[in-house]
This record gives C-alpha cells, sequence and structure tokens, in this order.
C-alpha cells in the first residue's frame, strides 16, 4: 500500500512536470526567456534528484522530458545577458547536459560515465547557438570567466565521487546564497572529505588535485580554503593526501 501510494505520487508528480513543458512549448517554439528555463530545470531536478542522487532509470523512461530541457538550451540567446543570469545558465546548462547524456543511453547498461568515449572532452552539444564540449563549457564559459572555486561543488559528472548533486535549479537572485551553501554543505560532508585526527591528515578529493590551481590562486592553502566552510576547521599541520575517483553512476 504504501508502495503503492509513492508511485501515484511520482506519477502526478510527472504529470504536472509534463503539463508544464507542453504547455510552455505549445506558446514558443524554444524559450527566450532565461526564467522559463530556470523553472524548466527547476522542475525537472526536483523531481529526479534525491540525496544528490539521479533516478536515470525513470528519466531513461520518460526521454522526452530531459530532452525538450536540452533542446531548449540549445537556442537560448545569450546576448545581452547581465553575467550573473549568464553564470547560472551555463552551471545549469552543465548539469543537464550530464544527465541527459546518461540517460540518452542508459539502456546499454552503463555503469559510468566513462564507458562513453569522449564523455567530457570530445562530444559537443549545442549550448547558447554554440558548438561545445563539457570541458569547454566547463573551463572557458566558467571556471575561466568567473574564477569562483565554488563551481567545482555545483556541477554534475554522473559518478558517485562528485559532490552531490542539488534538487534544484541555481538562479541568478540567488546564486551567491546558493554556491556557499553548496561549498558548506560538500565540504562539511564526512563520505566526501575524510578527516582522520588520529593520523593527523585529511583525504580530499581528486578535485582538489585536478583544480589545485583554482582553490589557492588567492594565496590560500588547500586547507586555508576549505576551512572558510568548515564547521570545524582543519589543523593547518595536517597531511593532505588525494582518494581515489569513484566513476561508478551517481544513481538513486
Amino acid at each position: 500500500m504504501f508502495l503503492g501510494c509513492n508511485r501515484r505520487f511520482y506519477d502526478m508528480r510527472r504529470a504536472v512536470f509534463l503539463l508544464l513543458i507542453y504547455t510552455f512549448f505549445a506558446n514558443t517554439a524554444f524559450p527566450q526567456n532565461l526564467d522559463d528555463y530556470f523553472s524548466q530545470v527547476n522542475s525537472f531536478l526536483s523531481l529526479h534528484v534525491e540525496n544528490g542522487k539521479v533516478n536515470y532509470k525513470a528519466i531513461a523512461q520518460n526521454f522526452d522530458e530531459i530532452k525538450a530541457i536540452y533542446v531548449s538550451q540549445c537556442h537560448i540567446d545569450l546576448r545581452s545577458t547581465p553575467e550573473g543570469q549568464k553564470k547560472a545558465f551555463y552551471i545549469n546548462a552543465y548539469n543537464i547536459i550530464v544527465i541527459y547524456q546518461i540517460a540518452r543511453y542508459y539502456e546499454f547498461n552503463q555503469k559510468s560515465p566513462m564507458d562513453q568515449s569522449g564523455f567530457f572532452d570530445r562530444i559537443k552539444h549545442k549550448v547558447a547557438g554554440e558548438m561545445i564540449t563539457l570541458n569547454q563549457l566547463e573551463i572557458k564559459k566558467l571556471l575561466m570567466t568567473y574564477k569562483d572555486p565554488r563551481i567545482h561543488f555545483v556541477l554534475a559528472c554522473a559518478a558517485k565521487s562528485c559532490p552531490p548533486l542539488a534538487s534544484f535549479a541555481y538562479v541568478p537572485e540567488k546564486l551567491e546564497r546558493q554556491l556557499d551553501e553548496r561549498a558548506w554543505l560538500t565540504l562539511n560532508n564526512d563520505n566526501w572529505l575524510r578527516l582522520l585526527p588520529g593520523q593527523q591528515k585529511v583525504e580530499l578529493s581528486k578535485i582538489f588535485d585536478w583544480y589545485k590551481r583554482d582553490f589557492v590562486s588567492g594565496g590560500n592553502t588547500l586547507i586555508q580554503y576549505i576551512n572558510q566552510y568548515r564547521k570545524t576547521p582543519i589543523p593547518g599541520n595536517f597531511a593532505i593526501e588525494f582518494y581515489e575517483y569513484d566513476w561508478s553512476l551517481n544513481e538513486g
């Protein structure tokens, strides 16, 4: 009985989401208003992401949902768009592309984004009229443009070792607070940042190794950067190690 109620609730939420999508596309071929885009992304993520995990199976079974958003962001016009809106758009676009690409090939029993050759660095997607890879989107459009290390805590990579994915869209009017909150949540997550006081060391994600320059660019050490967001600061004399990245799907 309980499972049946849960299923009916999920079906109702999906029906409402589909109605919003279909109503939107009945009025315009592609969204020119970024507020509409953010609303679509927010509805989608709230339906399919829970506790940082993504329900790829449900998304693949109803693929038109994610495809509609993926196609819509191809045609967004960012000319004369304020930087805060661009930053929020590119973060959401990156996350939608990752989920879209996993769901598109989910039926082939893939276990990791790395099962798809060129997932991050060769497969191109149309974003705001430009053909671009995920790596180009991350580095060129986000990291190089905004020089904001918090971006590393909000991008999806479809893997268990990624920072937990938010179940909401990033929006311009809340973006700074959202970025701070996700950095705080991630850096106080004992499964993601592993503090070992007895051994006087901390085990960090490979993200801090791969992108170290982003975190220390302001003159901080890695530990000093992290401690800005920690409830319990990491002692400065603790050794740093990087644990192996788990690329298996962050599937829920």
